[in-house]
């Protein structure tokens, strides 16, 4: 078995270690910023720099930007040489020089070595202030990794200039699809009292190269643009302003009407138009670098302009208009059937190309579409979005989820990355990949942060925050360079326990798609919650909320058929791409019945038919997650007590729910198909009617 293999070569790695003195608990609340104590020569070479920070002020001015960085210098230089500098004179000089260059990215950082008499330097230069926070993390990042100081030269620029968090968090402190405890917003003390951790949520983000925040919900609440709300906004974005992170805000559409005393929102409306441009230079008033407007219209009961017989166009450039050069209006392409009850016979995964396609280039130049990965909705595995490429007029944006609504609710690890390289390296037919096609705008990630001490609810999901940024600075970064950076600084530099948890999360999200959405299925969850399995659901209130309407089961077959004689959906993809999902006998089968309904009996090119490799590749996941249980085992001597504890139980969790999911799908096949489990396969322990009957009215998140 694949899990097998995992286990053995990863205990055989381990075993080899030479095992470390006893660890010190720590809780996760320094994320990946630990600035773990150096060791041997990577010590001894920090120690021997042991360097002055210095900020170049010769404008007679020093930018609040200059000054976070060297204090981040400060604390990440000191946390690593633990001491063993102590009294001992400054060696070496890091300069912090960032006055500007011109003609440069205003976020690109250079260091460079120098020398000044007989001492060693490295200057930090950069586009402006901000450069010189980015610039001081790389370093610090660089030093935690191992790198020599001596031999240390770095030029980068971000490849996209919005690198954005988006939360879902709601005024009274609930975060929909959250799972990592409460809102970190605390509407009821601001403006006059800011938590701290605040300050570290953005040190966070700088971190990382986030560089934009949009603090609410998508389905918004109008009162957030309320005099007293934007006082609010105003101390978050002043407290992060040196970070190089500027605030945006959800906007309800309906707030002319709700909020304004106006009788209606219509975006060709005078009034309305004029109700905004005062919000907007409100709100800039108190906020001068504000972002602009992230916007959920005419989306599952959203309000927005096709309420008043208007396009997503005119809602948009209403806005944008009202914003002007100061802002940038950023409307979600999540768009399908305008009203709760209506129905739209259109496959679900088209309605959002049919509706913006045809309004390529009415758009205005401060609008940006933001597009989900898939065209369905963040499930465990989707095929890239048909709007990449397709609308070359349009500035279009990557929607990723890091909260993990489809894949398993913070439970165990389900590592990312792969997930978001897989879609930023599709090639579309239409003008490059998806990461060239986002590149002149960026993405965006909903974020997973909460009040656990942890900040993500589990240790790992922080990995997948830290993935998000890195990969929307450098989406030429793989997974595996992400996982290895990431994994040295939150838990060990030891090569070997190092590169056995880089293999558990290289192979974690295939995990998750194998005992939940196997061969191309989806949407197979729970209603409302989200939470395990329910593909027995057929009788929600709009066809295309139901389980049953996206896996087609039925006594002669599964799947949902996208090729011509379906839906057509694979026509919305160029020639080239949908010939390569097109026949079942040559498809990616991680596609399979994402775009074809077949009989259970259908020969794979594995040489089994359908219903074995179906159960086969459940398997395949409930095995992994037993590997992953022994692996972590196995590093109890490398991974301090209190973490390492936790993280057992989330394992443990995960490989419950696997063994969930593959039991009450198969009981629910079986039920249809009336067919025998393979030879070999561990029986279905409890009937259909028990897993059906199972319900979670303390789900968190919904």
């Amino acid at each position: 078995m694949r899990g097998r293999g995992l286990v053995n070569r990863l205990a055989m790695i381990v075993a080899a270690v030479v095992l470390p003195a006893p660890l010190c608990a720590e809780d996760g609340y320094d994320l990946w910023l630990r600035y773990a104590p150096l060791e041997g020569e990577a010590l001894a070479r920090l120690v021997r720099f042991n360097p002055e920070i210095r900020i170049n002020d010769h404008a007679g001015y020093v930018d609040p930007s200059l000054e976070v960085a060297a204090e981040e210098l400060a604390r990440g230089l000191g946390a690593m040489v633990k001491g063993a500098a102590d009294g001992k004179d400054a060696d070496g000089i890091i300069e912090l020089a960032c006055e500007g260059l011109e003609g440069v990215n205003s976020e690109r950082f250079v260091v460079k070595p120098f020398r000044e008499h007989d001492r060693f330097g490295l200057r930090v230069t950069g586009g402006d202030y901000g450069a010189c926070v980015y610039g001081a993390f790389a370093i610090l990042r660089e030093l935690s990794l191992g790198a020599d100081p001596y031999t240390l030269a770095l030029d980068e620029t971000p490849a996209m200039p919005l690198r954005m968090l988006n939360h879902w968090d709601n005024p009274d402190g609930h975060v929909e699809r959250g799972y990592a405890g409460r809102s970190i917003f605390e509407w009821w003390h601001l403006p006059e009292k800011l938590d701290p951790r605040m300050i570290d949520y953005a040190r966070a983000n700088a971190s990382i190269g986030i560089n934009a925040v949009a603090v609410n919900n998508v389905n918004a609440r109008a009162f957030m643009l309320e005099p007293r709300y934007i006082a609010k906004l105003a101390r978050l974005a002043d407290a992060w302003r040196p970070y190089g992170i500027r605030v945006f805000l959800s906007a309800r559409f309906s707030a002319p009407r709700d909020i304004g005393g106006l009788a209606t929102a219509d975006p060709l409306d005078p009034a309305v138009q004029a109700w905004w441009r005062a919000k907007a230079d409100e709100i800039y008033a108190a906020i001068p670098d504000f972002g602009g407007f992230l916007v959920k219209a005419n989306s599952e009961g959203q309000p927005g302009p096709q309420d008043y017989g208007r396009s997503h166009a005119d809602g948009a450039n209403m806005l944008a208009a009202a914003l002007g050069e100061r802002g940038t209006v950023i409307w979600r392409a999540f768009v399908y059937a305008v009203e709760y009850g209506a129905e739209d016979s259109t496959d679900r995964t088209m309605q959002a190309y049919a509706e913006l396609v045809p309004l390529d280039g009415q758009f205005a130049d401060n609008v940006i579409l933001q597009v989900k990965n898939g065209p369905l909705d963040f499930q465990p595995r989707e095929p890239f979005h048909p709007l990449f490429g397709a609308m070359p007029q349009t500035r279009l944006m990557l929607e990723a989820q890091i909260t993990r609504e489809y894949l398993g609710q913070a439970t165990g690890i389900a590592y990312l990355a792969p997930m978001w390289e897989e879609v930023l390296e599709a090639g579309t037919g239409r003008g490059g990949t998806v990461a060239q096609i986002i590149a002149p705008v960026g993405m965006a990630g909903v974020a997973n942060t909460g009040s656990s001490r942890n900040w993500t609810g589990t240790h790992f999901d922080a990995a997948n925050w830290y993935a998000f940024g890195r990969l929307a600075w450098n989406p030429a970064l793989t997974s595996e360079q992400i996982a290895r950076e990431w994994t040295a600084q939150t838990f060990t530099r030891d090569a070997a326990p190092r590169e056995a948890v880089v293999h558990m999360m290289l192979t974690s999200r295939e995990t998750v798609v194998d005992y939940t959405a196997p061969l191309g299925l989806a949407h197979l969850m729970g209603t409302g919650h989200h939470y395990g399995p329910a593909p027995w659901v057929c009788d929600l209130e709009r066809p295309e909320w139901n389980p049953c309407y996206y896996h087609r089961a039925d006594a002669a077959g599964i799947g949902f058929d996208r090729t011509a004689t379906g839906s057509n959906a694979l026509a919305q993809y160029t020639p080239e791409i949908a010939a390569q999902w097109a026949d079942p006998p040559t498809i990616d089968p991680r596609y399979l019945l994402w775009f074809h309904h077949l009989p259970w009996d259908h020969r794979l090119t594995s040489g089994r038919r359908l219903w074995e490799e179906l159960v086969a590749t459940y398997d395949r996941g409930v095995s992994e997650t037993e590997a992953r249980k022994q692996v972590w085992a196995a590093l109890v001597p490398h991974i301090d007590p209190d973490r390492h504890a936790a993280i057992a139980a989330d394992l443990a969790i995960q490989s419950t729910e696997a063994r969930w999911w593959r039991n009450a799908s198969l009981a629910y096949w079986q039920s249809l198909n009336r067919l025998p489990l393979p030879d070999g396969a561990a029986p279905v322990p409890e009937s259909l009617a028990a897993y059906q009957a199972r319900t979670f009215p303390e789900a968190p998140g919904q």
